[in-house]
Protein backbone atom coordinates (compact mmCIF):
# COMPACT_ATOMS: atom_id res chain seq x y z
CA UNK A 1 0.00 0.00 0.00
CA UNK A 2 1.34 3.44 -1.03
CA UNK A 3 0.84 6.85 0.41
CA UNK A 4 -1.70 8.45 -1.85
CA UNK A 5 -1.32 11.92 -0.13
CA UNK A 6 -0.99 14.15 -3.66
CA UNK A 7 -4.43 12.80 -4.79
CA UNK A 8 -5.99 13.39 -1.55
CA UNK A 9 -4.37 16.86 -1.47
CA UNK A 10 -5.78 17.86 -4.25
CA UNK A 11 -9.31 16.60 -4.19
CA UNK A 12 -12.44 19.57 -4.04
CA UNK A 13 -13.90 17.42 -1.05
CA UNK A 14 -12.67 18.15 2.82
CA UNK A 15 -10.91 15.44 3.76
CA UNK A 16 -11.28 13.63 7.23
CA UNK A 17 -8.23 12.13 8.60
CA UNK A 18 -8.65 9.21 11.15
CA UNK A 19 -5.75 7.90 12.96
CA UNK A 20 -5.13 4.85 14.73
CA UNK A 21 -1.91 2.99 16.29
CA UNK A 22 -3.67 -0.51 15.68
CA UNK A 23 -5.14 -1.86 12.10
CA UNK A 24 -7.42 -3.98 14.88
CA UNK A 25 -8.92 -0.54 15.94
CA UNK A 26 -9.84 0.04 12.69
CA UNK A 27 -12.42 -2.17 12.49
CA UNK A 28 -14.65 -0.20 14.94
CA UNK A 29 -15.06 2.12 12.48
CA UNK A 30 -17.14 -0.40 9.48
CA UNK A 31 -20.10 1.47 7.93
CA UNK A 32 -18.96 4.46 9.26
CA UNK A 33 -16.37 5.58 6.83
CA UNK A 34 -18.39 4.90 4.16
CA UNK A 35 -21.21 6.37 6.03
CA UNK A 36 -19.41 9.55 6.07
CA UNK A 37 -17.38 8.95 2.67
CA UNK A 38 -20.86 9.43 1.37
CA UNK A 39 -22.22 12.46 3.48
CA UNK A 40 -18.78 14.21 1.29
CA UNK A 41 -16.15 13.63 3.33
CA UNK A 42 -12.70 12.71 1.79
CA UNK A 43 -12.06 10.41 4.53
CA UNK A 44 -8.55 8.80 5.02
CA UNK A 45 -7.36 6.37 7.67
CA UNK A 46 -3.92 5.87 8.97
CA UNK A 47 -3.41 2.79 10.82
CA UNK A 48 -0.12 0.41 11.37
CA UNK A 49 -0.20 -2.67 8.44
CA UNK A 50 -2.71 -5.13 8.82
CA UNK A 51 -5.31 -7.35 6.84
CA UNK A 52 -8.01 -5.57 8.56
CA UNK A 53 -6.40 -2.08 7.48
CA UNK A 54 -6.45 -3.67 3.81
CA UNK A 55 -10.23 -5.06 3.99
CA UNK A 56 -11.82 -1.98 5.62
CA UNK A 57 -9.86 0.63 3.37
CA UNK A 58 -11.60 -1.92 0.38
CA UNK A 59 -14.97 -2.76 1.67
CA UNK A 60 -15.33 1.23 3.06
CA UNK A 61 -14.03 2.51 0.15
CA UNK A 62 -11.79 5.21 1.76
CA UNK A 63 -7.89 5.97 1.26
CA UNK A 64 -5.81 4.16 3.49
CA UNK A 65 -1.96 5.20 4.88
CA UNK A 66 -0.02 2.51 6.77
CA UNK A 67 2.06 3.97 9.25
CA UNK A 68 4.51 2.40 11.88
CA UNK A 69 3.73 3.20 15.59
CA UNK A 70 4.65 1.15 18.60
CA UNK A 71 1.98 0.37 21.03
CA UNK A 72 4.36 0.36 24.04
CA UNK A 73 6.92 3.78 24.86
CA UNK A 74 9.41 3.82 22.68
CA UNK A 75 10.93 7.19 21.83
CA UNK A 76 13.22 6.91 18.97
CA UNK A 77 10.58 5.07 16.87
CA UNK A 78 8.16 6.91 18.47
CA UNK A 79 9.76 10.64 16.95
CA UNK A 80 9.80 8.97 13.56
CA UNK A 81 6.25 8.23 13.54
CA UNK A 82 5.51 11.74 14.35
CA UNK A 83 7.52 13.47 11.63
CA UNK A 84 5.98 10.64 9.42
CA UNK A 85 2.66 12.22 10.38
CA UNK A 86 3.41 15.76 10.52
CA UNK A 87 4.37 15.27 6.76
CA UNK A 88 1.13 13.20 5.53
CA UNK A 89 -0.55 15.67 7.84
CA UNK A 90 0.70 19.00 6.09
CA UNK A 91 0.21 17.31 2.74
CA UNK A 92 -3.19 15.90 3.17
CA UNK A 93 -4.43 19.18 4.79
CA UNK A 94 -7.79 17.78 6.25
CA UNK A 95 -10.02 20.17 7.74
CA UNK A 96 -11.04 17.40 10.34
CA UNK A 97 -9.24 14.91 12.48
CA UNK A 98 -10.16 11.74 14.32
CA UNK A 99 -7.39 10.28 16.21
CA UNK A 100 -7.84 7.13 19.18
CA UNK A 101 -6.04 5.13 20.90
CA UNK A 102 -3.24 6.34 23.24
CA UNK A 103 -0.85 6.72 21.03
CA UNK A 104 -2.30 7.75 18.16
CA UNK A 105 -3.83 10.12 20.31
CA UNK A 106 -0.46 12.29 21.61
CA UNK A 107 1.52 11.72 18.34
CA UNK A 108 -1.68 12.23 15.85
CA UNK A 109 -3.05 14.87 18.21
CA UNK A 110 0.23 16.42 17.73
CA UNK A 111 0.60 16.41 14.46
CA UNK A 112 -2.95 17.69 13.94
CA UNK A 113 -2.20 20.90 16.07
CA UNK A 114 1.34 21.72 14.98
CA UNK A 115 0.06 22.20 11.29
CA UNK A 116 -3.38 23.91 12.50
CA UNK A 117 -6.38 21.79 11.50
CA UNK A 118 -9.17 23.02 11.96
CA UNK A 119 -11.57 20.98 13.69
CA UNK A 120 -9.48 18.39 16.04
CA UNK A 121 -11.42 15.62 18.07
CA UNK A 122 -10.06 12.52 20.24
CA UNK A 123 -11.84 9.69 20.67
CA UNK A 124 -11.18 8.65 23.89
CA UNK A 125 -11.83 4.62 24.10
CA UNK A 126 -10.81 3.65 27.85
CA UNK A 127 -8.40 5.04 30.46
CA UNK A 128 -5.82 2.57 30.42
CA UNK A 129 -4.09 4.55 33.17
CA UNK A 130 -7.33 2.69 35.81
CA UNK A 131 -5.30 -0.48 36.34
CA UNK A 132 -1.86 1.31 36.76
CA UNK A 133 0.22 2.35 39.52
CA UNK A 134 3.37 4.82 40.50
CA UNK A 135 5.39 6.56 37.33
CA UNK A 136 3.68 4.24 34.85
CA UNK A 137 0.43 5.35 36.41
CA UNK A 138 1.44 9.13 36.04
CA UNK A 139 3.19 8.89 32.63
CA UNK A 140 -0.03 7.55 31.30
CA UNK A 141 -2.59 10.23 32.95
CA UNK A 142 0.38 12.81 31.72
CA UNK A 143 0.41 11.47 27.92
CA UNK A 144 -3.88 11.60 28.17
CA UNK A 145 -3.85 14.99 28.93
CA UNK A 146 -2.02 16.41 26.36
CA UNK A 147 -3.70 14.07 23.54
CA UNK A 148 -7.12 15.44 24.77
CA UNK A 149 -5.03 19.21 24.94
CA UNK A 150 -4.83 18.85 21.64
CA UNK A 151 -7.89 18.21 20.19
CA UNK A 152 -10.92 20.89 19.89
CA UNK A 153 -13.66 18.16 21.62
CA UNK A 154 -12.88 14.57 22.95
CA UNK A 155 -15.66 12.08 22.40
CA UNK A 156 -15.78 9.71 24.92
CA UNK A 157 -17.24 6.41 24.26
CA UNK A 158 -19.11 6.12 27.61
CA UNK A 159 -20.42 8.54 30.32
CA UNK A 160 -18.57 6.87 32.74
CA UNK A 161 -15.42 7.63 30.90
CA UNK A 162 -16.78 10.88 30.22
CA UNK A 163 -16.63 11.44 34.13
CA UNK A 164 -14.04 9.53 34.98
CA UNK A 165 -11.83 11.59 32.46
CA UNK A 166 -13.33 14.76 33.85
CA UNK A 167 -12.23 13.77 37.49
CA UNK A 168 -8.56 12.69 36.57
CA UNK A 169 -8.04 16.44 35.22
CA UNK A 170 -7.74 15.01 31.52
CA UNK A 171 -10.17 17.41 29.49
CA UNK A 172 -13.31 20.02 31.08
CA UNK A 173 -16.80 19.48 30.83
CA UNK A 174 -17.25 21.73 28.00
CA UNK A 175 -14.77 19.69 25.80
CA UNK A 176 -15.53 16.26 26.60
CA UNK A 177 -18.60 14.61 24.41
CA UNK A 178 -20.78 11.33 24.37
CA UNK A 179 -22.90 10.51 21.67
CA UNK A 180 -26.66 8.82 22.97
CA UNK A 181 -26.05 6.24 25.88
CA UNK A 182 -22.06 5.92 24.61
CA UNK A 183 -19.45 4.05 21.74
CA UNK A 184 -18.26 5.15 18.66
CA UNK A 185 -20.13 3.26 16.34
CA UNK A 186 -22.95 1.72 17.72
CA UNK A 187 -23.79 -1.99 16.47
CA UNK A 188 -25.14 -4.04 13.89
CA UNK A 189 -28.01 -5.73 15.47
CA UNK A 190 -28.54 -7.62 12.72
CA UNK A 191 -25.79 -9.48 12.32
CA UNK A 192 -25.76 -10.92 16.08
CA UNK A 193 -29.50 -11.48 16.03
CA UNK A 194 -31.03 -15.10 16.68
CA UNK A 195 -32.84 -16.09 13.36
CA UNK A 196 -32.99 -19.24 12.94
CA UNK A 197 -30.12 -19.42 10.27
CA UNK A 198 -28.43 -18.45 13.75
CA UNK A 199 -29.17 -21.12 15.93
CA UNK A 200 -28.15 -23.39 13.08
CA UNK A 201 -24.90 -22.26 12.41
CA UNK A 202 -24.33 -22.38 16.81
CA UNK A 203 -25.87 -25.59 16.72
CA UNK A 204 -23.21 -26.95 14.00
CA UNK A 205 -20.59 -24.97 15.72
CA UNK A 206 -21.53 -26.87 18.80
CA UNK A 207 -21.13 -29.99 17.38
CA UNK A 208 -17.52 -28.68 15.63
CA UNK A 209 -15.77 -27.95 19.51
CA UNK A 210 -17.54 -31.04 20.74
CA UNK A 211 -19.84 -29.73 22.95
CA UNK A 212 -23.27 -31.69 23.55
CA UNK A 213 -26.68 -29.87 23.09
CA UNK A 214 -27.50 -29.99 26.66
CA UNK A 215 -24.36 -29.25 27.70
CA UNK A 216 -24.25 -24.99 29.51
CA UNK A 217 -21.51 -22.97 28.38
CA UNK A 218 -19.77 -20.00 29.22
CA UNK A 219 -18.52 -17.42 27.19
CA UNK A 220 -15.75 -14.75 26.64
CA UNK A 221 -15.00 -12.42 24.07
CA UNK A 222 -11.34 -10.40 24.42
CA UNK A 223 -7.82 -10.57 25.48
CA UNK A 224 -6.86 -13.02 27.44
CA UNK A 225 -4.96 -10.48 30.18
CA UNK A 226 -4.85 -9.71 33.86
CA UNK A 227 -6.92 -6.60 33.43
CA UNK A 228 -9.60 -8.49 31.32
CA UNK A 229 -10.30 -10.71 34.89
CA UNK A 230 -9.51 -13.67 33.15
CA UNK A 231 -7.57 -15.08 36.21
CA UNK A 232 -11.06 -14.39 38.50
CA UNK A 233 -12.86 -15.93 35.67
CA UNK A 234 -10.78 -19.36 35.61
CA UNK A 235 -11.27 -19.79 39.21
CA UNK A 236 -14.92 -18.95 39.36
CA UNK A 237 -15.20 -21.81 36.44
CA UNK A 238 -13.09 -23.94 38.58
CA UNK A 239 -15.95 -23.20 41.40
CA UNK A 240 -19.14 -23.81 39.37
CA UNK A 241 -17.36 -27.13 38.52
CA UNK A 242 -18.86 -28.93 41.27
CA UNK A 243 -22.41 -27.45 40.72
CA UNK A 244 -22.82 -27.82 37.20
CA UNK A 245 -21.23 -30.83 35.75
CA UNK A 246 -19.87 -31.15 32.32
CA UNK A 247 -19.96 -26.97 32.03
CA UNK A 248 -17.72 -25.34 29.22
CA UNK A 249 -15.52 -22.20 29.54
CA UNK A 250 -15.28 -20.55 25.86
CA UNK A 251 -12.50 -18.56 25.38
CA UNK A 252 -12.35 -16.31 22.40
CA UNK A 253 -9.48 -14.10 21.88
CA UNK A 254 -5.66 -13.80 22.12
CA UNK A 255 -2.75 -14.15 25.10
CA UNK A 256 -0.65 -11.39 25.48
CA UNK A 257 2.74 -10.85 26.50
CA UNK A 258 1.99 -7.01 27.75
CA UNK A 259 -0.51 -7.85 30.55
CA UNK A 260 0.48 -11.69 31.30
CA UNK A 261 -1.54 -13.71 32.93
CA UNK A 262 -0.06 -15.94 35.64
CA UNK A 263 1.53 -19.00 34.88
CA UNK A 264 -1.03 -21.01 36.71
CA UNK A 265 -4.23 -19.84 35.06
CA UNK A 266 -2.70 -19.80 32.02
CA UNK A 267 -1.76 -23.37 32.75
CA UNK A 268 -5.33 -24.12 33.68
CA UNK A 269 -6.83 -22.97 30.65
CA UNK A 270 -4.54 -24.71 28.61
CA UNK A 271 -4.91 -28.11 29.92
CA UNK A 272 -8.30 -28.27 31.61
CA UNK A 273 -10.35 -30.64 29.56
CA UNK A 274 -13.64 -28.60 29.38
CA UNK A 275 -11.78 -25.27 28.39
CA UNK A 276 -11.90 -24.48 24.77
CA UNK A 277 -9.84 -21.43 23.34
CA UNK A 278 -10.98 -20.23 19.37
CA UNK A 279 -8.35 -18.03 19.71
CA UNK A 280 -8.82 -14.83 17.83
CA UNK A 281 -12.23 -14.92 15.63
CA UNK A 282 -13.23 -12.98 12.99
CA UNK A 283 -16.83 -13.72 12.82
CA UNK A 284 -17.90 -13.99 16.69
CA UNK A 285 -21.50 -13.91 16.07
CA UNK A 286 -22.57 -17.84 16.49
CA UNK A 287 -20.43 -18.43 19.23
CA UNK A 288 -22.53 -15.68 21.06
CA UNK A 289 -25.66 -17.81 20.16
CA UNK A 290 -23.77 -21.03 21.57
CA UNK A 291 -23.33 -19.56 24.94
CA UNK A 292 -25.78 -19.83 28.07
CA UNK A 293 -24.27 -16.71 29.24
CA UNK A 294 -21.88 -14.36 28.41
CA UNK A 295 -19.11 -13.17 31.37
CA UNK A 296 -16.96 -9.81 31.24
CA UNK A 297 -14.87 -9.71 34.18
CA UNK A 298 -13.05 -7.25 33.00
CA UNK A 299 -11.56 -4.35 35.43
CA UNK A 300 -11.08 -1.59 33.23
CA UNK A 301 -13.13 -0.49 29.56
CA UNK A 302 -14.47 2.27 27.67
CA UNK A 303 -17.36 0.70 26.09
CA UNK A 304 -17.42 -2.66 25.88
CA UNK A 305 -18.33 -3.78 22.55
CA UNK A 306 -18.67 -7.72 23.27
CA UNK A 307 -20.92 -6.88 26.06
CA UNK A 308 -23.40 -5.22 23.21
CA UNK A 309 -22.79 -7.94 20.37
CA UNK A 310 -23.45 -10.38 22.98
CA UNK A 311 -26.90 -8.43 24.09
CA UNK A 312 -27.86 -8.04 20.57
CA UNK A 313 -27.46 -11.68 19.95
CA UNK A 314 -29.73 -12.03 22.91
CA UNK A 315 -27.27 -14.00 25.52
CA UNK A 316 -27.26 -12.79 29.44
CA UNK A 317 -24.65 -11.09 30.47
CA UNK A 318 -22.66 -10.96 33.53
CA UNK A 319 -20.27 -8.40 33.95
CA UNK A 320 -17.56 -6.67 36.73
CA UNK A 321 -19.02 -3.13 37.92
CA UNK A 322 -16.33 -1.42 35.88
CA UNK A 323 -16.08 2.08 34.00
CA UNK A 324 -17.69 1.56 31.04
CA UNK A 325 -18.92 -1.78 31.76
CA UNK A 326 -21.83 0.10 33.85
CA UNK A 327 -22.94 1.72 30.42
CA UNK A 328 -23.60 -1.36 29.00
CA UNK A 329 -25.38 -3.30 31.76
CA UNK A 330 -28.21 -1.89 33.66
CA UNK A 331 -27.65 -4.55 37.05
CA UNK A 332 -30.89 -6.23 36.89
CA UNK A 333 -32.43 -5.44 34.14
CA UNK A 334 -30.34 -6.41 30.74
CA UNK A 335 -28.13 -8.34 32.77
CA UNK A 336 -26.02 -8.83 36.06
CA UNK A 337 -22.84 -6.51 37.69
CA UNK A 338 -20.60 -7.71 40.16
CA UNK A 339 -17.84 -5.79 42.30
CA UNK A 340 -14.68 -6.09 40.15
CA UNK A 341 -12.05 -8.65 41.61
CA UNK A 342 -15.28 -10.97 43.43
CA UNK A 343 -14.76 -14.63 42.58
CA UNK A 344 -17.18 -15.75 44.76
CA UNK A 345 -20.11 -12.51 43.57
CA UNK A 346 -18.92 -13.79 39.59
CA UNK A 347 -19.46 -17.44 40.25
CA UNK A 348 -22.70 -16.75 42.29
CA UNK A 349 -24.50 -14.55 39.29
CA UNK A 350 -23.17 -16.69 36.41
CA UNK A 351 -24.87 -19.75 38.43
CA UNK A 352 -28.01 -18.01 39.24
CA UNK A 353 -28.69 -17.06 35.74
CA UNK A 354 -27.27 -21.00 34.54
CA UNK A 355 -30.39 -22.39 37.01
CA UNK A 356 -32.96 -20.07 36.39
CA UNK A 357 -33.81 -19.99 32.73
CA UNK A 358 -36.64 -17.62 32.84
CA UNK A 359 -34.32 -14.58 34.38
CA UNK A 360 -32.01 -15.28 31.68
CA UNK A 361 -34.10 -15.47 28.93
CA UNK A 362 -35.90 -12.16 30.12
CA UNK A 363 -32.59 -10.47 30.49
CA UNK A 364 -31.21 -11.35 27.74
CA UNK A 365 -34.49 -10.21 25.59
CA UNK A 366 -33.98 -6.96 27.59
CA UNK A 367 -30.78 -6.21 26.50
CA UNK A 368 -31.56 -7.39 22.72
CA UNK A 369 -34.62 -4.27 23.03
CA UNK A 370 -31.89 -2.02 24.58
CA UNK A 371 -29.19 -2.51 22.01
CA UNK A 372 -31.49 -1.80 19.00
CA UNK A 373 -33.33 1.26 20.73
CA UNK A 374 -29.97 2.76 22.23
CA UNK A 375 -26.96 1.85 20.19
CA UNK A 376 -27.76 1.80 16.42
CA UNK A 377 -25.27 2.82 14.13
CA UNK A 378 -26.87 5.13 12.63
CA UNK A 379 -27.50 7.08 15.59
CA UNK A 380 -24.08 7.51 16.64
CA UNK A 381 -22.72 8.08 12.47
CA UNK A 382 -25.40 11.00 12.41
CA UNK A 383 -24.76 12.78 15.46
CA UNK A 384 -20.73 12.38 14.48
CA UNK A 385 -21.80 13.97 10.94
CA UNK A 386 -23.45 16.49 12.45
CA UNK A 387 -20.87 17.22 14.95
CA UNK A 388 -18.40 17.75 12.22
CA UNK A 389 -20.30 19.95 10.46
CA UNK A 390 -21.68 22.08 13.28
CA UNK A 391 -17.92 22.69 14.25
CA UNK A 392 -16.64 23.78 10.79
CA UNK A 393 -19.44 26.49 10.56
CA UNK A 394 -17.90 27.87 13.75
CA UNK A 395 -14.82 27.95 12.12
CA UNK A 396 -16.75 29.68 9.25
CA UNK A 397 -15.45 27.02 6.75
CA UNK A 398 -18.58 26.03 5.29
CA UNK A 399 -18.74 28.24 2.18
CA UNK A 400 -15.14 27.14 1.23
CA UNK A 401 -14.17 23.82 3.01
CA UNK A 402 -17.28 21.76 3.15
CA UNK A 403 -19.44 23.04 0.67
CA UNK A 404 -20.27 19.87 -1.19
CA UNK A 405 -21.41 18.39 1.97
CA UNK A 406 -25.25 17.52 2.48
CA UNK A 407 -25.55 19.52 5.32
CA UNK A 408 -29.61 19.07 5.57
CA UNK A 409 -29.36 17.24 9.13
CA UNK A 410 -26.89 20.39 9.96
CA UNK A 411 -29.61 22.91 9.85
CA UNK A 412 -32.17 21.10 11.93
CA UNK A 413 -32.07 20.97 15.64
CA UNK A 414 -31.39 17.17 15.96
CA UNK A 415 -31.62 14.34 18.26
CA UNK A 416 -28.06 15.36 19.38
CA UNK A 417 -29.69 18.54 21.24
CA UNK A 418 -33.02 17.46 22.19
CA UNK A 419 -34.35 17.86 25.42
CA UNK A 420 -33.05 14.31 26.54
CA UNK A 421 -29.39 15.15 24.94
CA UNK A 422 -27.78 12.70 22.80
CA UNK A 423 -24.76 14.59 23.05
CA UNK A 424 -23.56 15.19 26.69
CA UNK A 425 -21.32 18.11 28.33
CA UNK A 426 -21.59 20.60 24.88
CA UNK A 427 -24.53 22.66 24.82
CA UNK A 428 -25.51 22.38 20.53
CA UNK A 429 -29.21 23.86 21.29
CA UNK A 430 -28.50 27.47 20.97
CA UNK A 431 -29.01 28.28 17.22
CA UNK A 432 -30.07 31.65 15.36
CA UNK A 433 -33.11 32.25 13.17
CA UNK A 434 -30.62 30.73 10.49
CA UNK A 435 -29.77 27.64 12.12
CA UNK A 436 -26.60 28.22 12.55
CA UNK A 437 -24.78 27.76 15.85
CA UNK A 438 -23.99 31.24 18.24
CA UNK A 439 -21.15 32.33 18.71
CA UNK A 440 -21.64 31.72 22.01
CA UNK A 441 -20.64 27.87 21.68
CA UNK A 442 -16.82 28.19 23.32
CA UNK A 443 -14.10 25.75 22.78
CA UNK A 444 -13.76 26.00 26.97
CA UNK A 445 -10.59 26.47 29.14
CA UNK A 446 -7.37 25.85 28.00
CA UNK A 447 -7.87 24.76 24.14
CA UNK A 448 -4.73 25.29 21.84
CA UNK A 449 -6.23 27.03 19.01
Amino acid sequence: MRDNTNTIANSNRPTLLSVMSSSLVVRLLQGQLQYLQGKGFNVVIISPAGKQLDDIARIEGVRAIELTMARKIAPLSDLVSLYRLCRITRAIRPLVTNVSTPKAGLLGGFAAWVNRVPCRYYTLRGLRFETTTGLKRRLLIFAERLACCFAHRVICVSRSVRENAIASGLTSSERAVVFGSGSSNGVDASRFAPTLEMMKRAAMLRSKLGILPQTPVVGFVGRLTRDKGIPELTEAFLRLGGQFPGLRLLLLGPFEDEDPLPAETRRCLETHGNVTLAGLVEDTSAYYALMDVFVLPSHREGLPNAVLEAQAAGTPVVAARATGVVDAVVDGETGLLFPVGDTRALADAVARLLSDKALASKLGQAGQERIKREFRQEQIWKALYQEYVRFLQIKELSLTGVSCLDRDGAKQKSSAISAEPLATGIDLSKQDSAGSVSPDYELGQGSLL
